[in-house]
């Protein structure tokens, strides 16, 4: 509540250049260039902008078996007859999921682990939805689970912890083949590269 009331007494221009900047990949100069080109574009598209941002935080939220984003509860890949209920996708973000989507090769569902474990940062195994995964094992009747946390450090060191958690649960554990380059990210990967690593995946 403090932050807002200290934005709205800001400079607008200044206000939203700040906020911008703060994005993932934003710098100063993107943001202002962005900034001016909402001014620029008139008041219809901003205020749709800003409306589409608000139906963004008003109505997304986390499909409750995998923890997907979604507006349906649970969400429309959980809920697809076609899927095989059977095989469990483990990967660190939704981007990631979208990237295996775009494939069209993998057919069975998954779990949005929202991270990867990076310790120095803070990030431990209770910051990620891993709690959510084990109980979903006790509960359905998964066969196999596929690591498909991203070929960096902390991707590969998240695989290797979930590795061994799942030795107590009677599944078989596989790793996205190799065909993805070390300290890549999913979402950047062009489909048949990641079609080929998930056609390519092994025992771990």
């Amino acid at each position: 509540m403090r932050e807002a009331k200290e934005a709205a007494s800001r400079d607008p221009i200044r206000n939203l250049i700040d906020l911008m900047a703060r994005l993932p990949g934003v710098g100063e100069k993107s943001a202002t260039r962005m900034a001016f080109a909402l001014l620029g574009n008139g008041k219809e598209y901003a205020y749709t902008l800003a409306d589409g941002i608000r139906q963004l935080v008003d109505r997304i939220q986390l499909c409750s078996r995998c923890c997907n984003l979604t507006e349906e509860d649970p969400c429309s890949i959980c809920c697809d007859p076609d899927r095989d209920p059977a095989i469990v996708c483990v990967i660190e973000n939704v981007p990631d999921l979208l990237a295996i989507e775009r494939t069209h090769e993998y057919r069975g569902i998954y779990h949005v682990l929202h991270g990867a474990l990076a310790p120095l940062e803070g990030i431990t195994p209770d910051k990620l939805r891993i709690q959510d995964l084990l109980e979903r094992l006790e509960k359905e009747d998964i066969q196999e689970v596929i690591l498909a946390t991203n070929p960096t450090v902390e991707g590969d060191s998240t695989a290797l912890y979930l590795r061994n958690v799942l030795r107590d649960f009677p599944v078989r554990v596989t790793r996205i083949a190799s065909g993805v380059p070390m300290g890549g990210d999913l979402e950047y990967i062009d489909r048949a590269t990641l079609s080929r690593a998930l056609q390519g995946r092994r025992e771990l």
